[in-house]
């Protein structure tokens, strides 16, 4: 557990030893979620790995007003309890996190990005400006469950049915319980998940962008786009994978690609 700039409380799991891995989770997510939490295993043997909880969920506190900027002073707590720098991984709005993070100058080393949800051409679903407040209003009207279907609707284009169905789970009450955080994702993605591209080209350092082969075009569009903005970056495509990837595909890329800069060699 670190405290946070503004007094939050952030909780995280610390597994091996060696250089320092952050990951950080998107939507609906914390660390105990299986993707993370396999991939922090894999990569124990090797680093040492901190996946925490971001605030509003699990073992983190919550302060409002939420700002992105109280988000990446979470992260630099968490990097600094990890010895002051750390190379950091991403995935989905939590790319974007590391992404505002790297724009703040953050002691991050490295950025391995899974699938940056930025909307790049007219293949990506349309996001109204105002969705970040749409969804913290319906939260705070105590809709909680109707923040949740509208994320899932309009960002991440689950077909309306499908979400009627879930709505019918016992399952779907963990996600009400973390429906006020999904105003968070739509803050840190920014108004329409537009691609933030002169603060990209600001980006120094080394960037491994991952997208799936099954995954819907515009996701794939925006890793390439992301790539192509931040200087020397590397874009890979991991075929058959969807958004949701499956970590015995992500663990063997990120092994790659973050022992390569512990032997010093080029990205």
């Amino acid at each position: 557990m670190v405290t946070s700039a503004d007094g939050t409380r952030i909780g995280y799991d610390r597994t091996g030893d060696g250089p320092a891995i952050v990951l950080v989770h998107g939507a609906f997510t914390d660390k105990t979620h299986p993707t993370l939490a396999t991939v922090a295993a894999a990569l124990a043997p090797w680093f040492r790995v901190f996946n925490y909880d971001r605030r509003g969920r699990g073992e983190s506190g919550d302060t409002r007003p939420y700002a992105v900027e109280r988000e990446v002073e979470d992260l630099a707590a968490v990097i600094a309890a990890a010895g002051g720098s750390a190379m950091v991984f991403g995935g989905s709005s939590g790319s974007g996190l590391v992404l505002q993070a790297a724009f703040g100058g953050l002691p991050i080393t490295r950025l391995a990005l899974w699938e940056p949800p930025y909307h790049v051409d007219e293949t990506a679903p349309p996001l109204s400006p105002d969705f970040a407040d749409r969804l913290g209003k319906l939260v705070d009207s105590g809709r909680a469950g109707d923040a949740v279907a509208m994320f899932m609707t309009e960002a991440a284009q689950v077909p309306t049915e499908l979400v009627a169905i879930m709505r019918a789970d016992p399952s779907w009450l963990a996600s009400e319980t973390i429906a006020h955080t999904l105003a968070y994702e739509a803050a840190v993605m920014g108004p329409g998940n537009a691609l933030p591209a002169e603060r990209l080209a600001t980006v120094t350092q080394p960037t491994l962008v991952l997208t799936g082969g099954a995954s819907p075009a515009w996701m794939v569009n925006a890793g390439k786009a992301v790539a192509a903005t931040i200087p020397g970056a590397a874009h890979r495509v991991l075929e058959h994978q969807t958004h949701n990837v499956d970590p015995a595909a992500l663990v063997p890329e990120l092994l790659e690609f973050f022992v390569t800069a512990e032997n010093g060699q080029p990205a």
